[in-house]
């Protein structure tokens, strides 16, 4: 051990590693292993996109860009919203193109966090809040979604905002990463009628926004635009997670202090990549939709295999997931059901508690994998089950 491992920041003893990547990697030497661990699309980029990428090194594109993104790109995105889901937004002042959402919830709370503020995190939730809450010296105030079908009511909005003066920000993810739910253009409404009576940012991350099954994509934004930093990207609707192209829109005064956090950081975003972004936003839109007849197939046959075993689920609206509940013969330990899915019956998932307390119970699956996968998966969690 270093010597000088004491002079660490102290920043970083309110940081732990990544719940869903050490899990991950704890049952990644299993041999055999058909993983439902991971969030990303089995398809591969469209072709049309490649194509771009490639003449766009051809081009010469290989230079530093605008920190916003290139024009193409930043008009690509801005009219793909507003075509979309009836959002408009500028796109020289009010657009920023970052390394994969990711970077963009980095950016977002060292712009708007201090130590000692709260952030609202509807949960069970994406890892990665708690721990960027947490390394800016902010709290995380989970949210317990899971006795209102994983969706956060105002009722709880409202109580959790009045016992947290300190709150800064609110998060709403939908579709929601680890519970497939998304949220209904209803209740969006609601709980904007709430969050304008205080002067509090609402993140709302729809990285999975082409990804709904049951009903039509709504953004928070349409009813507090004002208040809102709106995340969306490719890396779901067009299969392009190496790609690392985030989606940034929001006000015009929130957004500049966003461009400055990232110019320090990493200057911009890689210039062949961000023609690879406009080509899908321009001639891609069909991408998405194609790839998400696919994904419903998948999801029926998944829910209903784990029905038939007598596991219960949360109804998977949108994104690539399925939450579903630990039978009984196993008892509340996520992680240990896991773990023994993994070793015993070779099947990967991710124990429920590593997307928060509210997760306790547990596991996620996720359906970007073949029907053959899924089939074969439900045969060995069937016997599992049965056995036990």
């Amino acid at each position: 051990m270093s010597k000088l491992i004491n002079k660490i920041s102290k920043r970083m003893g309110n940081v732990k590693p990544d719940a869903i990547l050490a899990f991950g990697a704890s049952i990644s030497d299993v041999d055999g292993l058909i993983p439902l661990t991971i969030g990303e699309p089995d398809f591969n980029t469209p072709d049309h996109i490649k194509e771009a990428a490639i003449k766009a090194i051809n081009d010469n594109q290989s230079h530093y860009s605008d920190s916003r993104g290139i024009l193409e790109l930043r008009e690509a995105a801005v009219n793909f919203l507003a075509d979309k889901y009836g959002l408009h937004y500028d796109a020289d002042t009010e657009f920023i193109a970052t390394v994969g959402v990711t970077e963009a919830v980095f950016l977002t709370f060292a712009s708007i966090l201090d130590t000692g503020d709260g952030v609202i995190i509807p949960s069970p939730a994406f890892s990665p809040y708690f721990n960027n809450v947490a390394f800016f010296g902010a709290h995380p105030i989970e949210v317990d979604a899971s006795k209102d079908d994983f969706v956060l009511t105002p009722y709880k909005l409202e109580e959790a905002i009045r016992q947290h003066p300190e709150v800064k920000a609110v998060i709403i993810n939908t579709p929601n990463n680890p519970t497939g739910v998304s949220y209904t253009r209803e209740q969006l409404k609601e709980l904007a009628d709430v969050i304008k009576k205080y002067d509090i940012f609402c993140i709302s991350d729809e990285i999975y926004s082409e990804l709904n099954y049951e009903h039509e994509h709504a953004s928070i934004a349409e009813f507090i635009k004002d208040q809102t930093i709106v995340y969306n990207g490719l890396s779901k609707s067009h299969a392009m997670t190496g790609w690392r192209v985030g989606l940034v829109y929001g006000p015009a005064d929130i957004i500049n202090v966003i461009k400055s956090v990232h110019e320090y950081n990493v200057s911009s975003i890689t210039d062949n990549a961000q023609f690879a972004a406009a080509e899908a936003l321009n001639h891609g839109r069909d991408d998405g939709p194609e790839m998400k007849k696919i994904y419903e197939k998948r999801r029926a046959l998944l829910r209903q295999g784990l029905s038939d075993i007598g596991i219960e689920s949360a109804n998977p609206s949108g994104a690539f997931y399925i939450f579903a509940k630990i039978p009984e013969q196993f008892g509340e330990d996520d992680f240990a059901f896991c773990t023994k899915l993994a070793k015993e019956a070779k099947v990967g998932t991710m124990p429920g508690s590593a997307f928060g307390k509210a997760g306790k119970g547990y596991f996620r699956l996720s359906y970007a994998t073949s029907e053959d996968n899924l089939n074969e998966a439900l045969k060995r969690i069937a016997k599992l089950v049965e056995d036990n």
